[in-house]
Formats: structure tokens, C-alpha cells, sequence
């Protein structure tokens, strides 16, 4: 398919649902670049990091519930063209929340379709995963071709809600309109592999806070396994392409657009193991990857085990207060198993080819997060926080406390070692004076090298000593 870049763009209407969101708000952007109309971002939040950036360029925010019909009819009514991003239960705490997940994937993609044949809008293009057609089993190099995944297979919510609504998608491609004029909707879904880029809030946020916690103790499966990865810029070119794709007037495909109907895999064109993936933003950002690795069916027995503890914590999910799983069932086998596929049909179809390399995307990932890091409060793991937490209190406790509950064992174990209680005391004043000091120096270093983080420095100094003086030290020679 050869057309000119904004073929099917400029001067036309689009509405991207999941606006606000990493993909919808790179999205709408690129499409106010090439000379849309008017770009509309659909989206239940009303603000993200990007909604002052989309205002900026003249992007339309609306507020809405795509599982309220209502609010998926007038957000989309005048458009000329709708990108379907919004979704929910990809990954941690959400995954577990089955009606949410089975509400917005499928009830919320019911409510487009329905939408996009009221008010006569030719294309829908939907995105999907390649969980429609992976479940947990070896595939390599995999296309178009690949049957579904047994719907009653599928080990979370999420990659069956995906699957039935894709498959909705495609087969109202051709549907006529609500109003019988002889015209009809048209539709394709794109699969992306798994998303990176700056700004991305899924994903690599998650990893690198557990990471830096010291609670990814270690990998998962072969060193050979491999999948997928798919930078921003190449995800958003794939959409555009896909909308280009559903044009019925292009001349010799009148009527005929390659895309209609048809589902595609997107990709960098690099399988390569998740956890060497990450590793030199890992790296870069002073973190290492765990050196053990954990077999697939013991990670499996994990995963269960946060599934089954977090269900039963299922009135709270919603509270932040409740820290996301470790891990479950469905990520295990998506770092675990390999899983990649060509993009191939994408390129002879759509005119697909990453415009940006792995090499390049992890770059400027690598660049936003040492830049991401140098302006927020860094931390230790948190076994440095309990070994000092813990440590301070049981020493307060046994040099100050009655006899108490369990403060009588614990004064018995301090004295084992200080031998008398004169020495306690004078050990944890002496403790305490330095955590005070070392806070006190922190908050006058970091004056000077991180004036927005000094307050956080000095009560975290307060409370760790020299575990977050270093760091800070650390930071200041650099």
C-alpha cells in the first residue's frame, strides 16, 4: 500500500478512545501533526501527565465511561474515523477484577461498534494482543494464521475479554450503517507486542520500582526464551497505517480496503529475552538483575499463590494502600515462555517498517528515566528499611520500654550481646545522634544538588542513616 503519510488524516475527524492514556496521547499528537481536523481523546480520567501537552495542541478532552453508551454516542458522534485503545486488566492488581475487565473489554468495544454504525463512521481500528492467540504455549515466529486460543483456555481475564472483543471487531467489518445508505463499516485490529518507550506507566515503572525495592530476587525461565517488544513511535505508525488501510476510495481498491477485517502483529522485528531487554536500563539506572533464575513452573506456583492471596483481598484492590502482586499465572508465562511473532503481513499490507531501531527506543527510554531519577528522592531496599526501622525500634524498646508483651524477650537478646542496660541506652543515643546528624548533613548537601528533594532526603536520612546518605553522596559526585 503506498499513500502519501497523511492520506486519510488530513482534514478528517478522529476520535481515540483511551486518550489520555501512554499510546492514545502519543497517538492523538501525531495525528494533530499531519493535519487532522479535529482529534477528540476519549478517556474515564480527566487528567494524565500528557492533558496539558494535548490541550497545548488543540486535542478535545472528553471525560467519559466507555461502558456507558450514552457517553461512547457523544464522544463519538461527527468523527470520521475511531482508534480503540481504551482497555482494562492488563496487568497486576486489575487482572483479578474479572466483571471490570469483562465490562470495559467487551461491553465498552460493544458500545463503539454500536456507536461507529449510528453516526456512519467507515473505519474502526481496534487494538489488540497477541493474547488472542497465546496462552502460555511455544510459539516462534507466528503470523496471521494462528487459530484463537481456546476461549475457556485463557489463564486471566484479560487475554479472553481481548480475544471475544477483537473478534467482535472483525466480524462487524462490513456491517452496513444503522441508516441504510449503502455504505458500511470497516475495521481492522493491530497486536502489539509488549510497549516501551519514555513515559510509559505499565510496564517498566512497575519493574524498576520492584527492582529498585530489591523485591525481584530473581529471572524467570531459559536465558534463551524470547519475545517481543514495540517502541512508541512504531506502535502509533502502525495505527496510522491501519487507518489508511481501511480507505475505500483509493484508486484500483474502490470499495475493497486491504485492512478490512483483518488482524496484525506489530513489532520492533527483534525478539530477544525480556530480562536482557531491560537490563542495560537496569543498568543505567544503577540496578541489578538478579542473577538466579526460577523455572517456569515454580514461578507458575508463585504466580497462583499472589493470585489466590489477592483474591481474597478482592473488596481492597481498588486501595492504594495494597501494593501490586509480585507476579501472576499470566506474566509468568510472558517472560517465561517464548512467545514472538512476523510482522511481516503488516509490512506487505500496510507498508509497516519500525521507523525507530530497539537500540534507538531503549535509548531515549534509558534517557527519560536517568532524567526521571535525578529529579525524584532515591531510595535504598527496603531490607535496608526494615533492618533499620526494625533495628532502631527493638533497640528503643529494650533500652526504654516496661516489660511488656514480647519487649521482655527482646531486651534478654539485646543484653546477650551489650551486656548491661547502661550500654543500651548509651547505644541508642549514640544511634539516634548519628541518624540526626547524617539527616541534618543530608538536608545541607542536598540543598545544593537537590533543592526540590531536600526535605524528603533529610527525614529519610532521618530514618535510615547512612543507607540514604550514600546514595545521596553518591549523587553528588556524579
Amino acid at each position: 500500500m503506498h499513500l502519501s503519510e497523511n492520506e486519510g488524516i488530513e482534514n478528517y475527524s478522529f476520535v481515540v478512545t483511551g486518550g489520555l492514556g501512554f499510546i492514545g496521547a502519543a497517538l492523538c499528537l501525531e495525528l494533530v501533526r499531519r493535519g487532522a481536523r479535529l482529534v477528540k481523546a476519549f478517556d474515564l480520567r480527566t487528567h494524565s501527565p500528557w492533558s496539558s501537552q494535548l490541550s497545548q495542541y488543540g486535542v478535545q478532552l472528553i471525560q467519559g465511561d466507555i461502558t456507558n453508551k450514552q457517553d461512547v454516542q457523544k464522544a463519538l458522534r461527527g468523527s470520521d474515523c475511531v482508534f480503540h485503545l481504551a482497555s482494562y486488566g492488563m496487568s497486576g492488581k486489575e487482572m483479578l477484577q474479572y466483571s471490570r475487565v469483562d465490562e470495559v473489554n467487551i461491553n465498552g468495544t460493544c458500545h463503539i461498534i454500536d456507536a461507529c454504525l449510528d453516526h456512519q463512521i467507515k473505519r474502526l481500528v481496534y487494538v489488540s494482543t497477541p493474547n488472542v492467540v497465546y496462552g502460555g504455549k511455544e510459539i516462534v515466529n507466528g503470523n496471521e494464521n494462528l487459530p484463537y486460543f481456546p476461549i475457556d483456555d485463557h489463564v486471566d481475564p484479560y487475554g479472553r475479554s481481548k480475544s471475544i472483543a477483537e473478534q467482535l471487531v472483525l466480524k462487524s467489518n462490513g456491517r452496513p450503517f444503522t441508516k441504510k445508505n449503502g455504505k458500511c463499516l470497516y475495521t481492522c485490529a493491530i497486536r502489539p507486542a509488549a510497549i516501551y518507550g519514555p513515559g510509559e506507566e505499565r510496564h517498566l515503572p512497575r519493574i524498576i520500582i520492584l527492582t529498585k525495592l530489591g523485591l525481584l530476587p530473581f529471572r524467570i525461565g531459559s536465558p534463551n526464551v524470547k519475545s517481543d517488544w514495540v517502541y512508541v513511535d512504531n506502535l502509533v505508525l502502525a495505527l496510522l497505517l491501519a487507518s489508511m488501510g481501511l480507505l475505500d476510495d483509493i484508486p484500483g481498491r474502490e470499495g475493497h480496503p486491504v485492512a478490512a477485517g483483518q488482524p496484525y502483529f506489530i513489532s520492533d522485528g527483534s525478539p530477544i529475552n525480556s530480562f536482557e531487554f531491560l537490563r542495560p536500563l537496569l543498568k543505567s539506572l544503577d540496578y541489578d538483575l538478579p542473577k538466579t533464575s526460577l523455572a517456569v513452573s515454580h514461578a507458575l506456583l508463585l504466580g497462583k499463590f499472589f493470585w489466590a492471596f489477592y483474591s481474597f483481598l478482592y473488596p481492597w484492590l481498588n486501595s492504594r494502600w495494597l501494593p501490586q502482586p509480585l507476579i501472576l499465572p499470566a506474566e509468568v508465562y510472558k517472560v517465561g515462555v517464548t512467545h514472538y511473532f512476523s510482522f511481516l503481513k503488516a509490512k506487505e499490507e500496510l507498508g509497516y517498517v519500525p521507523m525507530v531501531s530497539s537500540k534507538e527506543g531503549m535509548a531515549a527510554t534509558i534517557s527519560y528515566w536517568q532524567e526521571r531519577k535525578r529529579r525524584s528522592l532515591d531510595g535504598p531496599t527496603i531490607w535496608a528499611w526494615l533492618f533499620c526501622v526494625i533495628g532502631m525500634s527493638a533497640l528503643f524498646a529494650a533500652a526504654y520500654l516496661p516489660d511488656y508483651g514480647p519487649i521482655p524477650f527482646i531486651r534478654t537478646v539485646h543484653l546477650f550481646f551489650f551486656r548491661s542496660m547502661l550500654a543500651l541506652k548509651v547505644i541508642f543515643v549514640l544511634a539516634a545522634a548519628a541518624h540526626v546528624g547524617e539527616a541534618i548533613y543530608a538536608w545541607n548537601v542536598a540543598k545544593t544538588i537537590d533543592p526540590a528533594n531536600a526535605r524528603g532526603w533529610f527525614w529519610q536520612t532521618f530514618a535510615l542513616g547512612i543507607f540514604s546518605l550514600r546514595l545521596l553522596l553518591k549523587r553528588a559526585k556524579k
